[in-house]
């Protein structure tokens, strides 16, 4: 069976293809379109059909749309109540057309496809698929969570997965949510809301909860597995922060006291579904699953034994999960894979003939793992351009920004080619064998970079370019079996300095997406101060 999945409902657009329960592809339309999360210029103009990334789907797949036996779509326009979640009945009314239309607007990309394939499938069992199903979760059945902004009429949605069927047991009604509650922090602190709640995290850790009682008053569970999100005076906490304007305590203390009721509620909400379930195991996905530090903490101090979350658990990974979905309900027998390198990749044919084409002086050298560890020893940064692009928000060595970790002016450094904020940090990727020996609390594997982990104080003086103000690091293990490649430079690395770590941020500047293409690597290094691209085989240094 060949299903494609499609989410082009909220942001982050994005298409993913499932063939006889293998996923194949999956990619995000900002790569191709180079408009981060997919959206336009206008206001409440996100609804960005994915055309790219599904003709990138069906081509690497060698399919056309009449090849297609189902089409997923993550949104239920059927389900939407126009009276909940606090936002303009005309923009909600125009977001429900939208949905409706989709089949006809796909027809116009697809003149071959049958609309009669088309499925509509509820975001939040979207968002559950694509985290008990999607990876193939490898331990079987499963609670599950699924908690963001908002779905059609819903924030969230806590069930269990047996023998690949969800029982849902809660769901949480909108306007609350936990999601739209972070958003607003994140407006109020002066980043892009829907995008740049990964700032606010980073900024908690300079605070104080200091608000955390008052907060609790507004924000807690309900006896029926759901909660309540009260709204805040943002004002009355701290002052609204324009995003040119340096933060101070009032802001960070309020970014704490968010970030921790966050935490707060999730371990009731997953203590409520344990009870509920009796499951031991946890699959996590929404926008929320990518907040690393609360998933450190229900791990830690929730009652399940193991959490699995989703590497694209924002909406790009609904694509698959209404994929997966709608491919299990008609009885496909769905296989897990590895990894999250599900997109696009070059032949050394293709990236030879490109740097020609382009001008570019590059070498061939004999090991370019060895090479890339020279250059990164003596604290050259290299652009890393490895295989398939990853499928989510986080850069795991294969379209990734590499430098020392033993160098504390690297954050600082890293932070201005990237044209980011310094109060952001960058994260480890460490070799899976040594892992242990490094970092404690968090768990080991970690291969997607979801998870914090305290950083063992033998090693604090060595790692200060990876560590958070509060010793932490978002540590990402990698596994000779899953990366040889990235393993072998690690490898290198370690037999030059000793250390098995490299700094690991996403290859792109601010404001842009991750770098998907030959052609965007060379823009991003000709434009940004980096030493060295590391491109297949080949080599690009700065001259």
């Amino acid at each position: 069976m060949r299903v494609l999945g499609i989410n082009a409902i909220f942001h982050d657009s994005s298409a993913a293809l499932v063939v006889d329960g293998i996923t194949v592809a999956a990619a995000e339309e900002e790569r191709f379109t180079r408009r981060k999360h997919a959206k336009q210029a206008v206001p409440f103009s996100a609804w960005e059909l994915p055309e790219h990334a599904i003709a990138w789907c069906l081509a690497e797949a060698g399919l056309t749309g009449a090849d297609l036996d189902a089409v997923a779509y993550s949104y239920d326009p059927d389900l939407v109540d126009h009276s909940s979640g606090g936002l303009d009945p005309a923009y909600e009314a125009q977001r429900t057309d939208y949905a409706r239309r989709a089949p006809s607007f796909l027809q116009t990309l697809l003149p071959d496809y049958d609309p009669a394939v088309f499925r509509y499938v509820r975001h939040h069992v979207a968002h559950a698929a694509s985290a008990g199903l999607a990876f193939g979760n490898p331990v079987g059945d499963c609670a599950v969570l699924a908690i963001d902004g908002r779905g059609e009429a819903t924030s969230m949605l806590a069930g269990e997965y047996r023998d690949g069927k969800l029982d849902i047991l809660a769901d949480q009604p909108l306007p609350h949510s936990l999601g739209l509650l972070y958003e607003d922090l994140t407006m109020h602190l002066g980043f892009l809301r829907s995008s740049d709640e990964y700032k606010v995290m980073a900024m908690a850790s300079y605070g104080e909860p200091r608000h955390r009682d008052h907060l609790r008053r507004l924000v807690h569970t309900t006896p029926g597995g759901g909660f309540v999100t009260e709204p805040v005076d943002w004002d009355a906490l701290a002052p609204r922060r324009a995003g040119s304007e340096e933060f101070d305590e009032r802001h960070a203390d309020l970014a704490a006291s968010v970030q921790l009721v966050l935490e707060d509620v999730l371990i009731e909400l997953a203590s409520d579904l344990h009870r509920r379930s009796g499951q031991t195991r946890l699959a996590f996905a929404g926008g929320v699953a990518l907040n690393c530090v609360a998933n450190t903490r229900l791990l830690d101090e929730g009652p399940f034994d193991d959490l699995w979350v989703q590497p694209a658990a924002g909406d790009a990974g609904t694509a698959l999960g209404a994929a997966l979905s709608v491919a299990v309900d008609a009885g496909e027998i769905l296989r897990p894979f590895v990894g999250a390198d599900l997109g696009p990749s070059w032949s050394e044919a293709e990236l030879e003939a490109i740097l020609t084409t382009a001008r570019v002086r590059y070498e061939r050298p004999a090991d370019i793992a060895a090479a890339t560890a020279d250059v990164i020893a003596a604290n050259g940064v290299v652009a890393w351009f490895q295989g398939r692009s990853e499928f989510g928000p986080r850069a795991l060595g294969h379209r990734s920004l590499l430098a020392d970790p033993t160098r504390s002016d690297n954050v600082e450094r890293l932070n201005d080619i990237k044209g980011r904020e310094q109060f952001r940090p960058v994260a480890p990727m460490v070799l899976l064998e040594r892992a242990a020996e490094i970092f404690e609390r968090g768990p080991i594997p970690s291969p997607y970079m979801l998870f914090v982990h305290d950083v063992r104080p033998a090693w604090r003086d060595r790692l200060p370019g990876v560590m958070h103000v509060d010793g932490t690091a978002r540590a990402q293990t990698v596994d000779p079996a899953d990366d040889p490649l990235t393993a072998r430079l690690l490898e290198a690395f370690a037999e030059r300095t000793g250390v098995p770590v490299l700094v690991n941020t996403s290859l792109n500047t601010a404001g842009r997406p991750m770098v998907d293409s030959p052609r965007d690597a060379l823009e991003l290094f000709g434009s940004a101060p980096v030493d060295a691209l590391a491109i297949g085989p080949f080599l690009v240094r700065r001259r």
